[in-house]
C-alpha cells in the first residue's frame, strides 16, 4: 500500500503580522495534488493542523475543504490533534468527520474506543492498523502534587513511562498480517527542533525515547518537530516536518511530504516529495545601500533584514521603502547601541543636553533627530 505522511500545517499562522492564508491554501493544494498523482491509499496528518486552539473561520474552512477533497477522492484520511489544536473541538467534530469518511481524533482513547483505526487499502486489499496518539500534555499525566513534590527527572521519567504504556497498549492490536503504524504528536529523544516550535512543549520534560515504539511497527509517523528527520530506532521513526516554514528559524528547512510504500511482509520505503508552494523566508544583511542594490535578487521572498550600520532616524522606513517584503529589521550587534548607565550628576543638566549626551554615547549623529527632539520638548513643555 501507499500512504502520505504530513504534519504541522499550522493553518492560520501569521508571520510578523502578515497573513499567509493564500500561501497555506497553495501548500494544501499541492499536498492534495501529490496524493492524487501518487494514487495513495491514505494520508496521515500527525497533528497541528491549525496554529491556534481558536482558529479563524477562514482557517477552518481551508482545512475542512482540504480534508473533504482528499476523502471524496477515495483516500483514507486519518488526523490527530497536536499541541496547537483544540483537542476537545476535535472530539466534538469526531462524529461529523466520521460521516464524511475522515478519522478525526483529539484525545487519547483505548484501542476498542477509537484509539486504533483500521482501514483496507483500496489498491492492494491490505489491512492497516494505525495506533493514534494525539498530543498529551505533561499536566494530564503528571498530577499537580507530583509536579510540586517530584524532581524534574522523576516527573520526566513518569511522563515518558506513561506515554510508553499508552503506545504499548494500542500496539497490542498489531498483527503479523497487517501494516502496523503508530501516529503520534510528540517530541522524540534526539530529535532536532525545526526552529518555530513552541519550546515550552518540546523540552526534556516532554520527550519520549524512540525505543518506546514497538519493533513490529512498519512505520512511525510523527508530528511536532518541524524539521524533516528520521530518528534512529528499531522501527522506522520519521518526522515529516512542516510543509511551510512558519518562522525565520525554519528558513533552511526542506519542506516535504513523505510517501511511504509498505506491505505486511516488506519494510517501508520512504520517499520525500518536495513541497514548493509558499514564499521563501530569507535573512539578508548589509549596509542600506548594499541592500538596496540587491533588492531585485530577493524577489517575493519574505525578509529578515540585518542592517550593518548604526541606527539613525528614518533608517527603518528607508529599508522598508526599498524592501517592501521586509518583515523584520534589526541592527547588527556590532553596530547596535549599548546601554549606558546614567549617574545622578546628569539630573542637573537640561533635557537637550541629556539627549545630546545620549546621542554621543550611542554614536548617533543626525541633526534631524536633534531637531525632532527639540520640537517634541517644546510641544510637551509649552515653550513657544
Amino acid at each position: 500500500m501507499k500512504f502520505l505522511h504530513t504534519a504541522d500545517w499550522h493553518v492560520g499562522k501569521t508571520l510578523k503580522g502578515r497573513n499567509r492564508l493564500d500561501e497555506q491554501r497553495a501548500v494544501l493544494a499541492e499536498i492534495i495534488d501529490v496524493a492524487l498523482r501518487e494514487e495513495v491509499d491514505a494520508i496521515l496528518i500527525a497533528g497541528d493542523l491549525y496554529d491556534t486552539a481558536a482558529p479563524s473561520a477562514d482557517a477552518q474552512r481551508l482545512v475542512n475543504s482540504a480534508l473533504l477533497k482528499l476523502a471524496t477522492s477515495g483516500i483514507e484520511v486519518v488526523v490527530i490533534a497536536g499541541n496547537h489544536d483544540h483537542a476537545r473541538s476535535f472530539e466534538a467534530l469526531r462524529q461529523l468527520m466520521a460521516a464524511a469518511g475522515i478519522e478525526y481524533t483529539g484525545q487519547v482513547r483505548a484501542a476498542q474506543e477509537g484509539g486504533v483505526h483500521r482501514f483496507t487499502a483500496r489498491s492492494t486489499g491490505e489491512e492497516a492498523v494505525v495506533a493514534l496518539l494525539p498530543f498529551v500534555s505533561r499536566r494530564h499525566i503528571v498530577g499537580s502534587e507530583e509536579i510540586v513534590t517530584g524532581t524534574p527527572s522523576e516527573n520526566a521519567g513518569r511522563y515518558e513511562q506513561s506515554v510508553r504504556d499508552i503506545i504499548a497498549a494500542l500496539a497490542e492490536s498489531f498483527r503479523a498480517d497487517t501494516v502496523n503504524i503508530v501516529m503520534a504528536h510528540l517530541t522524540c529523544t534526539g530529535g532536532v527542533m525545526g526552529g518555530g516550535e513552541r519550546e515550552a512543549q518540546s523540552i526534556f520534560e516532554y520527550h519520549v525515547s524512540a525505543q518506546s515504539f514497538p519493533i513490529n511497527s512498519h512505520y512511525v509517523a510523527l508530528g511536532h518537530l518541524h524539521r524533516r528527520q528520521q530518528i534512529p530506532a528499531p522501527a522506522p521513526v520519521h518526522y515529516s516536518g512542516a510543509p511551510l516554514a512558519v518562522d525565520f528559524g525554519e528558513q533552511e528547512n526542506t519542506s516535504v511530504v513523505c510517501l511511504v510504500e509498505v506491505s505486511p511482509t516488506t519494510p517501508a520505503k520512504v520517499t520525500d516529495i518536495p513541497i514548493t508552494a509558499g514564499r521563501r523566508l530569507r535573512t539578508v544583511s548589509g549596509t542600506v545601500e548594499l541592500l538596496k542594490a540587491a533588492s531585485a535578487d530577493y524577489g517575493d521572498d519574505y525578509l529578515r533584514v540585518i542592517v550593518e550600520e548604526r541606527t539613525r532616524a528614518g533608517l527603518r522606513d528607508e529599508v522598508l521603502d526599498a524592501l517592501p517584503n521586509a518583515l523584520e529589521v534589526r541592527i547588527h550587534p556590532d553596530f547596535a547601541q549599548t546601554e549606558q548607565r546614567h549617574t545622578a550628576q546628569h539630573t542637573t543638566r537640561s533635557p537637550r543636553d541629556l539627549f545630546a549626551a545620549y546621542c554621543d554615547e550611542v554614536g548617533i549623529e543626525d541633526p534631524r533627530l536633534t531637531a525632532l527632539f527639540s520640537d517634541l520638548l517644546d510641544e510637551t513643555t509649552g515653550v513657544n
